[in-house]
């Protein structure tokens, strides 16, 4: 089990975090929920199965604001039996996007780390398919750099607030909604360093 702290940087030209109970105009949360950030580390590795680290510690930070825009994009639902995509299962809708998004990332020790510093030293042996990701496929990743040096830099960190105004899921149920875990947080500035062990910053991914 890996005895280190990974973290790692990431910028994404162009993204949507949607927000669970949009329906007509597709709001964007101004920050990636913890478990897209969870899948986006997964997806890096090359796993497949999500049940695998849970109990996964990370915690993460914006290094800017980013912009939002708002694109008439196509977007599917289901309203009749016929395939998604096609009749009335397919529309137009207004989507709010967030322009320019730069973050950092730290990753607890555990086998997650493990293997994110496997990915690190060796990348061409990673076994995964498709383009790498934050949330949807559209939300490609333009620079990943790891262990950065962040040279004093101060972020927006994602902290646990029980009277904080940033409902986001830590898990989330594919196959309806009722088991998806919702945790409330806020936004912090402080500086671009490794949390301490206990600190409040780190967020474990679990499905309860």
């Amino acid at each position: 089990m890996a005895e280190r702290t990974i973290y790692l940087y990431l910028s994404v030209p162009v993204c949507c975090f949607r927000k669970g109970m949009a329906r007509e105009y597709f709001e964007t949360e101004e920050v990636p929920p913890p478990s897209t950030v969870y899948g986006f580390l997964l997806s890096l590795v090359g796993e497949e199965d999500r049940y695998v680290y849970q109990g996964t510690r990370l915690a993460y930070a914006l290094l800017n604001r980013p912009q939002k825009s708002v694109s008439l994009r196509t977007t599917w639902r289901i309203k009749t039996k016929s395939p998604p995509g096609i009749g009335s299962n397919r529309r137009p809708d207004y989507q709010e996007m967030l322009i320019g998004l730069q973050m950092g990332i730290w990753v607890a020790p555990g086998k997650l780390a493990e293997r994110l510093l496997s990915a690190s030293q060796n990348p061409t042996g990673v076994n995964r398919y498709g383009g790498l990701s934050l949330g949807e496929s559209r939300d490609l990743i333009n620079d990943l750099n790891w262990f950065p040096s962040w040279r004093q830099l101060e972020g927006q960190w994602l902290v646990m607030d029980e009277q904080g105004d940033l409902p986001l899921p830590i898990w989330v149920d594919h196959v309806g909604s009722s088991k998806t875990v919702y945790r409330q947080f806020s936004l912090k500035s402080d500086k671009l360093e490794t949390p301490a062990e206990e600190d409040p910053r780190w967020i474990t991914i679990n499905i309860s």
